[in-house]
């Protein structure tokens, strides 16, 4: 592989009930472990979200509630999956945006403890956008010269993201072959969660990025107003932004 590990990196993809981070669930998973040493070795779970799946996320996907009806619930396969990316790095396509933070939501939901300053993350379409914005289809013709004729299936989409990194790391020269570096590059923004709600700004503080405290730093927010803290907890905001905001709770009164 032309990148340069220094321990495992995790390409998955996930495909779900839809795009609602708190109230979406996962319906496949694939990921493709790599090893320093090149040594591969891939996983993919189809799984019943205990949901119905909406006829949108039919068309998009092909998964039926009939074919995951007998199939295990995510919690039932949350640790295999939380050992398989354990000491690892993690890497996909969108998934800053979604499949990280989906994955955290599913894992904490399922008791599962997930922090994501344990891993670098490498989003090949940060990447693919900061030099050729398109998707993902395209990418991997434009990439590879191939045709994904099964986009949406997410052993295929995890495959072709690990192929696509590595013709991006052969075509852009500039591109650090690293995953530190592919981490910062990939980066739009300096995040305390997964999602995004808790922004790091310049100098290090932690601020809200939605509502009517947005820009404004967490620990003034919990003395001028403690209540916030209790509302966002009762409220639907990710599993992972609430576990953020206790830790910031109790750190800050210390």
């Amino acid at each position: 592989m032309n990148i340069k590990l220094n321990r495992p990196l995790c390409f998955f993809d996930i495909e779900s009930t839809g795009i609602n981070i708190v109230e979406d669930r996962i319906i496949e998973i694939s990921l493709l472990k790599v090893h320093p040493n090149d040594k591969q070795e891939i996983k993919t779970w189809l799984v019943n979200p205990e949901q119905p799946i909406p006829f949108e996320s039919t068309v998009l996907h092909g998964i039926t509630d009939k074919d995951v009806v007998n199939k295990p619930t995510f919690r039932m396969i949350a640790k295999y999956v939380l050992n398989i990316i354990k000491n690892s790095d993690l890497a996909g396509y969108n998934s800053n945006r979604f499949d990280i933070p989906l994955l955290a939501e599913e894992l904490l939901r399922a008791g599962c403890f997930f922090n994501i300053k344990d891993y670098n993350t490498i989003d090949v379409q940060a990447i693919f956008h900061k030099m050729e914005p398109r998707n993902l289809t395209a990418a991997y013709k434009y990439y590879c010269d191939k045709d994904l004729t099964k986009a949406h299936s997410a052993e295929k989409d995890t495959i072709a993201t690990y192929e696509i990194l590595q013709a991006q790391l052969l075509k852009y020269k500039n591109l650090k072959n690293d995953v530190t570096s592919l981490n910062d590059f990939c980066s739009y923004r300096n995040t305390a969660d997964v999602v995004g709600y808790i922004l790091i700004n310049k100098n290090g503080d932690e601020i809200f990025n939605f509502g009517k405290y947005k820009g404004k730093k967490v620990v003034d927010i919990f003395k001028t107003d403690p209540s916030y803290y209790s509302w966002i907890q009762n409220a639907k905001f990710p599993l992972y932004t609430k576990k953020i905001l206790t830790e910031l709770k109790l750190k800050y009164s210390c």
